[in-house]
Formats: C-alpha cells, structure tokens, sequence
C-alpha cells in the first residue's frame, strides 16, 4: 500500500487551498477503508485533522471545522481535503493516512505554509 500526497504551497491567510492523495496497492478494498487527514506543526506532534468512512461519514477536528471539507473518490482511489479560511495556525506538513492488514500508512507529507 501506497500514499501519494499533493496540493501543498504558500498561500495567504484567507485563501484556499485543496490536498489529494492518491492510494494504491489496495484494489477494490479501498472503498472500505477509513481514510484520513493528519498535520504536524514545527514543534508539535502530529495531529488529526479529518477522517472520513466509506459510509461516508465525516469528523473534524474542532479547529479546522467549517473550514475544512473531507471528501474521497472510489473510482480515483483518492482522498481529498479542500482548506478554506486558511490562517497561519494551519502551517503544517500535511499527511493522509490509512490502515490495512492492521498497520498504519502514511503517505510522504506536503508542506502547507500560509502567509499572515
């Protein structure tokens, strides 16, 4: 099992921005895997930021909610988090995440930096 994470970059506080991540090596069981969204800020411990079920439900961490949007594609075998209202407090390396056969996978990370 594969993650690949996308979408990172510099943008100003109050704009937008929206993450991918492209899972692999699970064939048709994707569609049955919780996936998910973690941060980590410089010198923070990572964090939960959003997961989403293959019902699908969502769940937000208090700080991004009304903000952040979860989403996933079956047919893309991909996750997504659309980021509005940016402020400097999401600065973080953004990570997907997933289980299977009991582990955790993390995809490589991408780099979010918003600018006050």
């Amino acid at each position: 099992v594969q993650l690949q994470a996308s979408g990172g970059g510099l943008v100003q506080a109050g704009g937008s921005l929206r993450l991918s991540c492209q899972v692999s090596g699970m064939g048709n069981n994707f569609r049955y895997k919780t996936l998910g969204w973690y941060r980590q800020a410089p010198g923070k411990e990572r964090e939960v930021v959003a997961t989403i079920t293959s019902g699908p439900s969502t769940n937000y961490a208090d700080s991004v909610k009304g903000r952040f949007t979860i989403s996933r594609s079956t047919s893309k075998s991909s996750v997504y988090l659309q980021m509005n209202s940016v402020t400097p407090d999401d600065t973080a390396v953004y990570y997907c995440w997933t289980t299977w056969n009991w582990r955790d996978y993390w995809g490589q990370g991408t780099l979010v930096t918003v600018s006050s």
